[in-house]
């Protein structure tokens, strides 16, 4: 029973790994949305990426075993899992294109 549990964790962590290895290599937005976008993505489309997310990793966990035989699993797992999460988590809010927002740094004078 403990091994069959440690099976699962361990399987877990490493779809979580490489679904989420790419996210910190963003590139950098440079976008100015309005309210009402920033608004809609926070209400509406940000629970449905997510829903998406989700969806698309049960079916790439589902289809692995046929995927790593055609030898495409890295696609699969590119397409249904990494793109929705990019989508979701690396994007500012109301902006259309993924990847974060290029921070600003202001100098003073002393």
């Amino acid at each position: 029973m403990t091994r069959k549990i440690s099976h699962i964790l361990v399987a877990t962590v490493a779809a979580c790994l490489l679904a989420f290895s790419s996210l910190g290599h963003a590139r950098a937005v440079d976008e100015s949305p309005s309210a009402i976008a920033m608004a809609t993505d926070a209400i509406l489309l940000r629970p449905a990426l997510l829903a998406t997310t989700i969806v698309g990793s049960a079916v790439y966990l589902v289809s692995l075993p046929f995927s790593a035989l055609g030898g495409n699993a890295g696609e699969a797992g590119e397409v249904l899992v990494v793109g929705p999460a990019k989508a979701t988590f690396v994007r500012c809010l109301g902006c259309t294109r993924t990847g974060r927002k290029s921070e600003t740094v202001e100098q003073s004078d002393n």
